[in-house]
Formats: C-alpha cells, structure tokens, sequence
C-alpha cells in the first residue's frame, strides 16, 4: 500500500491524499477502535470537529480535532454523509469546516462512514431496520415456545422488558422506511411475512404513519405473539376513513372479527349490504351517516347538503329494510357495514 502510495504521489498529489486516508482507517479498525475512538481520529486527521449519529439509538458524538467534546450548539456543517449497513442509512457522518469544505473531505467521509457501520455492526446490535423474516416469525408465532420467542427477540436486539408492540400493515411502502419514519429513535425492526409487513417496536409514533398506510396495532403488554395477532385483527378494521386502528380502541367490535365468513354472509343486514356494493355514492352515505350518528354530521363529511343526505338515507333505509333515523337502526347498520367490510371479498378489507 505504503509502494502504491508512493508511485500515485508522483502523478497526482490529491491521490496520495486518498491512498493516505484509506490507510489511516485501515489502520483503525485493525486496532478495534470504539466510535468515540473513531471520531476523535478523524477531527484529528480533518483539523476540524468531526460527528457520527446513529438514527436508531440516537447517539450523536461530536469532537473537535483536539481530541474534546466539541462545543454547544453545532457550527453549519461542511459536508455530510449516509452510514449504510445492509443498504439501509442507520446514521449520518459529517465535518464542521469553516469555510469551504477540502478536497479530501469526501474521501475522508466516506471511509469515516464504512468505519462507523463496521463498528456499529460489531458493537451493536446493528440498529438497521430490516430484520430475518424467520426471526422475526419466531418472535410472533403462536406455536413456538416461550424460551424460543425470547430468544428470536434477544437476536433482533429486544430485551425481554418493555415489551414489544406488533404492528401489521398492508401498504406499497418497504417495511423498513415505514418502520424508520414511525420510530425514529427507538430499537424496531420490520419483514414481509406472507403479504403482511411486521413491525416490531417498544414504542411508536402512531400520528407518523405516511399517507396510503393501512396499519393495525396491537397492544404492548401482552407477548408478541398476542400482539401480533390483536394488530392482524385490527389491520382489518381499516379503511379509508381510519387507516391506523389501535386494537386496544376496538374493545368489544373486536370480537366481530370472529364471526365465520359463511355465518355473517348468510345475515340478511350484510346480505343487503352487499347488494348496495353496486353504488358506492349510497355505501359512502352510509358509512358517513353510521361514522357522525347524525344527518348534518354527515352531510359535513361528504360536503352535501343535509336534504340530500336524509333523502339518500331514506332510499338506503328502504333497500336495507332498516329505520336508520332510530337507534336501533342506527346501530344495526353500524354493525351490518362493520362485519361486511371485514369479509374477505368485501372493499373494506385492506
């Protein structure tokens, strides 16, 4: 290398730079050297202060190049870069140079940034997002043994306290960016499981789902297993009104998910129901009418005036066999459309 070094000196200064700072990282994570170890060698070699942040423990170390913390708050940075582990940004690299940025900082970013993914790797556990789809089924299985899921939760980097929260979403998104954007500092780790993507977390920002998501969530203190189960169970009761449901809030509508298919298609209410699917303007009505309980309520929602709302119930009412204006009505209709969109056949199923 030090040969190599040398005959690049001859034809281009800036090469010799590179080749330089090549080596003096190689140097580096042959003495396995710790992050805070990495980043006071590196504001050493840049003169200027060096920082590395890790986005899932939120670490952020920042040193300047005589080997201190550097000081509060931060100058404007110079130039930055991605850390990436398994082609996933699990943390930023960056210099502050006053003034403009050298001709060797790019190169020395990004060795900076392959040190700082080594070392992350190897001290972790790696706080990528992505996890082994056959870890994370362990963790959520209901047939495995308590030993084994805590095992699985131990190797995805979960201790056995708090417990984990389970989030079931259908969405285009890859599980990896949603689970970043809805814990953004906190251990999660995310994998496709059969169509559905798994979310394992120890909290979450449920208002940080991005549009287009359909997330069901279960509750964090029963196993992941039971969790995974309550957010399949609740990814159900989606829709387009309400695209993160909480199992927890379903309460006692939590057990129309139980009724058998061919029990609730033979119901004369989700029978009707499903002749009414022909007119979305009619099932939308509906459901703004079951959702606001009142006539102005919904004629707010679908931005129609009340008159043409009550007339459009009326015809509802009498295709359903149903009095949607008294109570019980109301009610039957409520847990008619509920139990419709949870069939598999059913607009309402994600």
């Amino acid at each position: 290398m030090e040969a190599l070094a040398t005959r690049l000196s001859q034809l281009d200064a800036q090469a010799e730079g590179v080749i330089r700072v090549v080596m003096f990282y190689d140097t580096l994570m042959r003495r396995r050297v710790d992050l805070p170890a990495l980043a006071r060698a590196s504001a050493g070699l840049a003169e200027c202060v060096a920082g590395i942040r890790l986005h899932g423990t939120g670490q952020v170390i920042r040193v300047s190049p005589d080997g201190s913390p550097a000081p509060a708050p931060p100058a404007s940075v110079s130039s930055d870069g991605p850390v990436l582990l398994d082609e996933e940004e699990i943390g930023r690299v960056w210099l502050e140079r006053p003034g403009q940025p050298d001709p060797l900082d790019e190169a020395l970013l990004d060795r900076l940034a392959l040190a700082t993914a080594a070392v992350a790797e190897r001290y972790g556990p790696a706080r990528t997002t992505m996890a082994d789809p056959a870890l994370v089924e362990l963790a959520v299985s209901s047939e495995c043994d308590e030993a084994d899921r805590i095992r699985a939760l131990r190797l995805l980097g979960f201790a056995a306290h708090p417990p984990v929260r389970v989030v079931a979403v259908r969405s285009e998104l890859p599980a990896a960016r949603i689970g970043a954007l809805i814990c953004p500092d906190l251990p999660v780790k995310a994998a496709s499981l059969a169509g559905v993507s798994v979310i394992l977390a120890t909290a979450l920002a449920a208002d940080r789902f991005p549009a287009g998501v359909r997330a069901g969530v279960g509750t964090a203190g029963e196993s992941a297993a039971r969790s995974w189960q309550q957010a399949r169970t609740a990814l159900r009761f989606t829709g387009p009104r309400e695209p993160v449901v909480h199992y927890g809030d379903l309460g006692a509508l939590a057990l129309l998910a139980e009724v058998p298919p061919t029990v609730a298609r033979a119901n004369p209410d989700v029978t009707a129901l499903d002749r009414l699917a022909g007119c979305p303007g009619e099932l939308a009505t509906l459901d703004a009418y079951c959702a606001t309980g009142s006539l102005r309520g919904a004629a707010d929602l679908l931005h129609l005036h009340h008159s043409s709302v009550a007339r459009r119930l009326e015809r509802i009412g009498a295709a359903l066999g149903i009095a949607l204006t008294e109570p019980t009505g109301l009610t039957r209709a409520r847990i008619a459309l509920t139990v419709w969109r949870l069939l598999d056949d059913g607009p309402g199923q994600p």
